[in-house]
């Protein structure tokens, strides 16, 4: 009856066109008063302590650094050094999004800015050179849902502190996933494009591709530091998040030169809203959180799902089955705040390693990202390049297949997540 209680009362509240983070509260109320828990003074404890946690502050720092990529000119230096490399290739403007998206995933870690960047240089390339518009969007789209996968990515952040589960960890498996998406929606590209008449770019010669390719070395050598210092142990994915802001501040201001500061109040301030929406977020999950918990809500589920406990492949891929459907009824972060309380305990009893089940976790929310009614990145898609959903839905099938069909094959070969993970920490 609880479980009825938490879904009914948070599907309801949404329903209702409540926003997220206040029908969690809503839903928290509701279980308190079915449980006879009357004392308001929880409500606010556990938002605090929800959102009172130190490794939460690599959130406003990815999203700085994010801000001061764009603005700075490193987004458009990485693409134009794709450009250069894969540019002539048929379908190349499709390979230039796939090879920047993963290079940016590894900058940023938030799927709608890397999505937004990509979107406004590319989509008006592809639609000149004849491209299909709604597959170019679709392409483009989950290209930057790379971006949770590979670090630094904000969502497993966001897990790591919901589940106690190490982010360093976390984000060493996630980079060779990340990778294997980009590899996955590359091939689907090469064959949904096979018939297409499209422009094919230039050819650039070896002097041109050696300069974008300087050009950008400024922004290659970031994802290498922060990977290089988590695995040594230099700092920890918090201060990873300060050096990342700072580093492509000073790019951006003294060596780009593209970043004025008379717009620094606006990045910080850009910043500082979509790091207040998720903390909000994160806060009104912890009253749930403790909830789920007291109510013993994973308990009964474990009790739903004994008869997989005894083989960990069918109860992961049911679970990914189960993460798979809410992630198309809810965004990212509320999904992840959600239900890693419910889903970590039941993975402790059935032994399943939490950073596996954590990075496959984050890939399907991740496609959730581009799967409707919600579909967040789709719709930035959409407001960019200017078409019709349902147009980006029908563009986005056969990449967002592509990467559903990656997420269990890891499912099936655990180990394709785990080596990297034990080479990098031998």
């Amino acid at each position: 009856m609880t479980i009825f209680v938490f879904i009914s009362s948070l599907l309801g509240l949404m329903a209702l066109g409540m926003p997220v983070a206040f029908a969690l509260i809503g839903c928290g109320l509701s279980m308190m008063f079915y449980m006879g828990v009357t004392d308001p003074q929880i409500v606010i404890q556990n938002m605090w302590d929800g959102a009172n946690s130190f490794p939460l502050l690599a959130v406003p720092f990815f999203m700085l650094a994010g801000e001061f990529m764009n603005a700075g000119g490193m987004t458009r230096r990485i693409i134009m050094m794709a450009m250069s490399w894969v540019g002539h290739i048929r379908g190349g403007l499709g390979y230039v999004a796939v090879v920047a998206a993963v290079i940016m995933a590894s900058l940023s870690g938030s799927a709608v800015a890397d999505t937004a960047a990509l979107a406004s240089v590319l989509v008006p390339l592809m639609r000149n050179a004849g491209y299909d518009v709604n597959r170019s969007c679709g392409l483009i789209a989950c290209g930057g849902i790379i971006a949770p996968v590979i670090p630094p990515s904000i969502g497993m952040i966001i897990f790591g502190v919901a589940g106690g589960v190490s982010i360093t960890k976390l984000f060493i498996a996630g980079i060779v996933p990340g990778v294997m998406m980009g590899l996955a929606i590359m091939l689907a590209w090469r064959w949904s494009i096979g018939r297409d008449k499209v422009k094919v770019e230039p050819k650039r010669s070896m002097a041109e591709r050696v300069t974008a390719t300087r050009e950008a070395l400024w922004a290659l050598v970031l994802p290498v530091v922060i990977v290089g210092g988590l695995k040594i142990g230099i700092f920890t994915p918090t201060e990873a998040a300060v050096i990342a802001a700072v580093y492509s501040l000073v790019v951006g201001v003294f060596v780009y030169r593209e970043i004025k500061l008379a717009e620094l109040f606006r990045l910080f301030y850009r910043a500082a809203e979509t790091t207040a929406v998720i903390m909000f977020l994160v806060s009104a999950a912890g009253v749930s959180a403790w909830l789920i918990t007291t109510a013993n809500i994973p308990q009964q589920l474990a009790e739903l799902v004994a008869p997989l406990m005894a083989n960990k492949m069918l109860l992961t891929a049911a679970l990914m089955l189960l993460v798979l459907v809410v992630g198309t009824a809810l965004d990212f972060t509320p999904t992840v705040l959600i239900m890693t309380p419910v889903l970590m305990p039941v993975l402790k009893q059935a032994g399943i390693d939490p950073v596996y089940f954590g990075v496959l976790f984050i890939m399907n929310n991740a496609i959730g990202l581009v799967t409707p009614p919600v579909g967040t990145v789709l719709n930035v898609v959409c407001g960019i390049a200017k078409i019709p959903m349902s147009g980006a839905i029908k563009g986005v099938m056969p990449f967002m297949i592509a990467q559903t069909i990656v997420m269990f094959l890891l499912v099936v070969f655990p180990q394709i997540v785990m080596w990297p993970l034990q080479m990098m920490t031998r």
